[in-house]
């Protein structure tokens, strides 16, 4: 039985010709044993997953015959469920390694399925192989994956649950990936290095990508050595977390020494502090409002503890070039609920993952709300000569527009009360149509389940004619679904030969319900459904958009079995979505990949052939 190799943790990549390096993934370290009666998932403590992971098991006994001739087989890995090609979702792995009903397990395994991660080989044909150097068991396990006919780069979109991990040569360019897609971190590996049974080595090394926060020290436990500390947070100690490491010994004994001369009290197990004493800690991100993997970085002496606050540690978890103050962050923003405007900037800043995909190179319409729900709002198309140099902009048709591409420009916009960050369907690069949206528009909220009804009709045609769709909600009254689309390879026209014909489809099935009338006055208490907006210049709101009505609702994502006629937009305001994006990921994680894997062109082949009646 293998026991994993571990790096050690370093806050400086070794470089080198004989270093080379890989992404390191958020999950459960295991190893994988594919041998001719049985497959079966180890993890780093010995412990059997098979159970908790039955997708990846299936995947793999399912093309048994495939690598039969190469077994016993044994892969060194991480079991992770993918957000990107370069990141896992820790939260989502960490419930499923919890679950134990089948049931659950079914449902998590058809919306958020795992993936192994192979990076190393150990064993092949019954030959060990972990006294080959590293470089050279990385040949024959990318060998070993063409000859399987599997895909040799991570892919989250794919079904492939059993994928390659590539290494790269260059540190600098892998380490970009990271911070841009806020990834777990590095590996680097020496290229010679043989592979040591459960050893932690110096010829493996992992680089995290730490953030920075300022706490205070609340208590000192006697027993195990760890110092709790908290941030201050809507005007109370909050209780964040507690550290140990990174401490050399003489900080650790000036650490305890200033705690005990300034202790307020003392039990069998604590000694309890007044606030004052402000470290700054290294963790890797916030999991359930506590810090994880929080390390020592530095005394600071001259920090007032009430600065240590909760907003400003939300900030430093995202990387921010340019420093951003916040002006006036207690203003509240909706008449009828405390949330204020430093709650939305952090909102943009959890959510910023998911929103910048969206908005990267498209020329951007907000609407401003200077005072909230309180006052008056204005578009803003043109980007307000008082913008900070780093703010890009595009000029189009004599608008010099926003074009929203990182953390910074979001920040300053959630500054500036930017909500509705509305977006057409091309970029600034592109020549026609990036996707096609349908804006399935009810006359009122009342009538939502029109929305639903149309819905799960269109979902019936687009996978009948194998369209990949998504649906999100509109954060007002309806929804609307997404055919993503290759760019550069479908004009307007062509697109409006299949919205039209859609449109038509639903509305001649169900007239009672559903029109294409423009004027309302004629559209009755009709669904309308407005295939003209899709056209060059038109925009839609973005996902993860916050609008401003009175619940604060979001442009959500859904899961298509989401869709239901229990599903009402008032379920998601924008204090849920944080919970649910942790809970239950985003749904839109795959959209990029499925542009590429988007089969349109037989679609427009039956339409202009006119076989579609």
């Amino acid at each position: 039985m293998f026991k994993p190799m571990l790096p050690t943790l370093i806050h400086t990549p070794p470089q080198g010709e004989d270093w080379v390096y890989e992404i390191k993934y958020d999950g459960f370290r295991a190893i994988l044993y594919l041998e001719k009666d049985s497959v079966n998932i180890i993890s780093r403590n010995g412990n059997l997953l098979n159970d908790q992971f039955p997708e990846v098991i299936s995947f793999c006994k399912q093309r048994m015959t495939v690598y039969a001739k190469e077994l016993p087989l044994t892969l060194d890995g991480e079991l992770c469920i993918l957000e990107s090609s370069v990141k896992a979702n820790f939260e989502q792995i960490q419930l499923r390694g919890r679950l134990k009903d089948n049931h659950k397990i079914e449902e998590y395994v058809k919306r958020l399925p795992a993936t192994f991660l192979a990076f190393d080989l150990l064993e092949l044909k019954g030959k060990k192989y972990t006294n080959e150097p590293y470089t050279s068991r990385k040949q024959q396990l990318k060998a070993l994956f063409e000859d399987m006919q599997l895909s040799t780069d991570v892919q989250s979109h794919s079904d492939q649950r059993l994928q390659y991990v590539e290494y790269k040569e260059n540190y600098d360019l892998i380490w970009k990936s990271v911070l841009e897609n806020d990834s777990e971190g590095v590996i680097a590996k020496k290229s010679t290095s043989k592979w040591e049974n459960g050893k932690r080595t110096s010829q493996w090394y992992k680089i995290k990508n730490l953030k920075k926060g300022a706490f205070f020290v609340t208590k000192y436990d006697k027993k195990n050595g760890f110092f709790h500390v908290a941030v201050y947070r809507d005007g109370a100690n909050f209780e964040i977390g507690l550290f140990s490491h990174g401490l050399q010994p003489v900080e650790r004994d000036a650490l305890i020494g200033v705690i005990r001369n300034n202790a307020e009290n003392e039990d069998a197990a604590f000694i309890y502090v007044t606030p004052g004493i402000c470290v700054e800690l290294f963790f890797l991100e916030l999991y359930k409002d506590q810090l994880r993997q929080p390390s020592f970085s530095a005394f600071l002496l001259d920090m007032n503890w009430k600065d240590c606050t909760w907003e400003k540690l939300i900030q430093s978890s995202v990387t921010l070039t340019h420093e951003l103050a916040i002006t006036n962050p207690d203003k509240p923003l909706f008449r009828d609920r405390a949330f204020s405007k430093q709650d939305y900037i952090n909102y943009l800043f959890f959510t910023a993952p998911y929103i910048l995909p969206f908005l990267k190179n498209r020329l951007l319409t907000v609407i401003r709300y200077p005072h909230g729900e309180y006052g008056e709002s204005f578009y803003q198309k043109n980007c307000p000569d008082y913008a900070p140099d780093y703010i890009h902009t595009h000029e189009h048709e004599d608008i010099n527009y926003i074009v929203c591409n990182d953390d910074d420009t979001l920040a300053w916009l959630g500054n500036q009360l930017a909500f509705e960050f509305h977006i057409p369907f091309e970029t600034i690069d592109s020549t026609g149509a990036s996707e096609i949206v349908f804006d399935l528009d009810p006359p009122s909220r009342d009538d939502f389940h029109l929305a639903i009804r149309a819905a799960l009709i269109l979902k019936e045609v687009f996978d009948g004619l194998k369209l990949i769709s998504f649906i999100k909600t509109s954060g007002n009254k309806g929804l609307q679904i997404y055919i993503p689309l290759p760019d550069n390879t479908y004009s307007y026209d062509q697109t409006r030969v299949f919205t039209e014909f859609i449109a038509n489809y639903l509305t001649t099935s169900e007239p009672q319900y559903f029109t294409t009338e423009r004027l309302k006055k004629n559209r009755g208490n009709r669904l309308y459904v407005d295939y003209l907006q899709h056209a060059e210049g038109k925009t839609i709101v973005a996902p993860y958009s916050v609008r401003m009505n009175a619940g604060g609702y979001v442009a959500t994502p859904l899961y298509w079995d989401e869709v239901t006629d229990s599903l009402s937009i008032e379920q998601f305001p924008i204090e849920s979505i944080q919970a649910r994006i942790k809970e239950k990921g985003c749904p839109f994680t795959t959209y990029f990949e499925a542009k590429q894997q988007q089969n349109f062109d037989p679609v427009l082949q039956f339409l202009y052939k006119g076989n579609m009646k």
